[in-house]
């Protein structure tokens, strides 16, 4: 049985080892990076939904995730609810046409409700409306050449403000819930996770009218931190 999980740019299927000499080619991803404050009574530090790839995965079970998978040919040109910011689709078409700059954002709204339940947007019969307005970018990471799954994958965040419905998920993840950051950074997580973690922490302390402004970001190699430009 193929994995459910198997392309989720956040999840462990990029750590096998690619079997071939010559490199495979990244797919386009995007992930969803969903986060609301502190609740009253915890912590107060932020809380981001994640989930975790199943435990009897063969390759890193249990570690922790963010919604997110490939681009689908389905994901472009279609009918939205909104249109992305300015500055975050310029940020998606810094390294991708504009058609695929609007179908990352696409994607990333799909599989948070294929993965979680949870809408950004509307539901239209069967069809899916993304509300693409509130989300931002955060940062690109590109899979080693050296995996046999590799992924472009471009992370973007959304407030949970935005989002509806109740979390129930479709069974690709499981233990789908609100962590705190310090939490979900001493899980179980892909060494690209962590970092990607400590990217969004950094957003975070940055005032949001100068988000936008920020370095580009992209992870290459071995999970290098570099210059975008």
């Amino acid at each position: 049985m193929a994995d459910a999980t198997a392309d989720n740019p956040g999840g462990a299927g990029d750590l096998i080892p690619a079997p071939r000499k010559r490199a495979v080619v990244p797919r386009h991803a995007a992930s969803l990076i969903v986060w609301r404050p502190g609740t009253k009574g915890g912590s107060g530090e932020p809380e981001i939904l994640m989930g975790m790839r199943h435990a009897k995965h063969k390759f890193m079970p249990s570690i922790l995730v963010f919604p997110g998978g490939r681009v689908d040919r389905g994901d472009h040109g279609v009918k939205t609810l909104s249109e992305m910011k300015p500055e975050t689709l310029g940020l998606l078409a810094h390294r991708a046409k504009p058609s695929l700059a609007r179908a990352l954002g696409v994607a990333a709204v799909r599989e948070l409700y294929e993965e979680t339940g949870l809408l950004l947007g509307e539901l239209r019969g069967t069809r899916l409306l993304a509300d693409l307005a509130p989300l931002d970018y955060l940062c690109r990471a590109v899979t080693p050449t050296t995996r046999s799954m590799r992924f472009n994958a471009r992370f973007l965040i959304a407030p949970a403000e935005a989002v509806r419905g109740e979390i129930s998920g479709s069974g690709e993840l499981e233990g789908l819930a609100w962590y705190p950051l310090s939490e979900a950074r001493a899980a179980k997580l892909a060494d690209i996770t962590a970092k990607i973690l400590t990217e969004f922490s950094e957003w975070l302390e940055v005032p949001a009218a100068k988000r936008a402004e920020r370095p580009r970001i992209v992870f290459r190699g071995q999970d290098n931190r570099l210059s975008d430009g």
